[in-house]
């Protein structure tokens, strides 16, 4: 992980606000040291919850997508600027939204939620998408938040209608000579014929082209995306998958999931709902969706299982990591958070596990799946196509890693579970959030918890 100058300075705040005491070379405690005052920032509004936050890791400028508002603060959290969003008059039963044509459901005035707050450093923009009229998207101008663009003519421009602020994230993949692609998941809210769970956009130069946020392809039988069939919702009704993390690396987009499946406790007839941690992988020139690929991921102490998945993050190994997990320092790792069990999405237990995971070694059970399948072995095994049973065909190829699938075999699921290496575990205070980085060839997590504490 490259730090800019801005980025290094809150990292060396953050560290010396955690240091309350110092030892002395004799290794003699010494005195509490005065403790440094937390900055703060207090919204607008008594109903102004935050929901995003992004840094500009050139200027350690900071933006922050909240109920009705979108901040630019200083690196200090100086207000500099304040974009308006919100509320406006609405209804979630309008489909398309009544900007586009007339509804005749009751409108009320509704907030507007921000959902997806991303910086595109090419163009010099904010994109800040929010919970109105089905979850359109705003491009902001980085240095005032002037408006540049806010398409919501096509269908393709409606992300989602679900309130959540933490059910839609998206990734940014760049280009030198070309335009960028913005690969986004969402929960669908029930609505699947609507919205496709996962989807490639393309990120025009200009943000008022006509062609902003269209599909990167499509026509009569084929597009970029993924939708979940409406059969699966008469299996389980408040199916949905709710995407914790999104990352590139390498020629591939991941995201990290959350999404309920029916299975069958040992000894029992009937079948019971839990939730299952997943990873995803799609190749990032993959127009079809071919690639699409998910591993079930979890963690396990002591015979303790941790399957609830809160948080992760993508770092690099450093030296002394690497040494220990028998990788390169330069190999992406993810760290994540997990809380114990598999049943409680909503209340999840205070029992939770920080695990690390080698990237590499989940790209090489899935290239193993692949090749399994493509030998005609097993079936496509997900369980939210409902097509558990659809045998794998069997096809005369080499399937190296960077193996972007073909119009058969996919989308394709893993059976068998990757295990991270747990390395610390918390019983009490559940953690939520985890950071990471590599410092003086030392790996360095950041952890947030349920009571807002912060452990290094």
């Amino acid at each position: 992980l490259i730090m800019s100058p801005a980025m290094w300075k809150w990292t060396c705040l953050v560290s010396h606000l955690l240091l309350s005491t110092t030892v002395s070379p004799l290794g003699r405690q010494q005195p509490p040291q005065p403790k440094r005052p937390f900055i703060t920032f207090t919204g607008e509004q008594a109903e102004g919850n935050f929901n995003h936050l992004v840094v500009d890791e050139r200027t350690g400028q900071i933006y922050l997508g909240a109920v009705n508002r979108i901040y630019k603060l200083s690196s200090d959290l100086k207000v500099l600027v304040t974009h308006e969003t919100g509320p406006d008059d609405d209804n979630p039963k309008c489909y398309p939204p009544r900007i586009v044509q007339t509804c005749n459901e009751p409108l009320t005035p509704t907030n507007n939620i921000n959902k997806m707050l991303l910086i595109d450093y090419k163009e010099n923009r904010l994109i800040a998408c929010g919970s109105l009229y089905q979850g359109i998207c705003k491009l902001l101008r980085l240095d005032d938040l002037f408006k540049l663009g806010e398409p919501f003519h096509k269908k393709e421009h409606y992300l989602s209608g679900v309130n959540e602020s933490g059910s839609v994230f998206g990734v940014i993949v760049s280009y030198s000579n070309m335009d960028d692609k913005l690969f986004i998941a969402t929960a669908v809210d029930g609505k699947p014929e609507y919205f496709p769970t996962i989807s490639s956009r393309k990120l025009t130069k200009n943000s008022e082209a006509d062609g902003m946020f269209a599909y990167v392809f499509h026509d009569e039988f084929v597009a970029s995306m993924i939708k979940i069939p409406s059969d699966t919702f008469t299996i389980i009704p408040d199916f949905d998958i709710y995407y914790i993390y999104g990352f590139s690396s390498g020629n591939f987009v991941y995201f990290l999931t959350l999404q309920p499946e029916m299975i069958s406790p040992p000894g029992s007839t009937t079948k019971e709902q839990v939730y299952t941690s997943k990873l995803v992988r799609l190749c990032k020139e993959d127009t079809a969706f071919n690639s699409y690929v998910e591993v079930p991921i979890g963690c396990e102490k002591n015979g303790v299982e941790y399957r609830l998945l809160q948080a992760a993050y993508l770092s690099k190994a450093g030296a002394i990591l690497a040494r220990s997990l028998g990788v390169g320092p330069e190999d992406d790792i993810l760290f994540t958070v997990f809380s114990k069990g598999q049943k409680r999405k909503m209340k999840s237990l205070d029992e939770s596990a920080l695990c690390i995971f080698v990237l590499k070694n989940i790209n090489d059970r899935i290239k193993d799946r692949l090749q399994s399948c493509y030998r005609g072995e097993g079936t496509l095994d997900l369980a939210w196509l409902k097509v558990k049973d659809i045998p794998c065909s069997s096809a005369l190829l080499t399937i190296d890693d960077n193996f972007c699938g073909l119009d058969m075999n996919a989308p394709l699921g893993v059976s068998s579970m990757v295990r991270g290496l747990p390395i610390f575990t918390e019983d009490r205070d559940r953690m939520t959030s985890v950071i990471a980085y590599v410092y003086k060839n030392h790996s360095l997590a950041f952890v947030g918890t349920k009571s807002g504490k912060l452990k290094k």
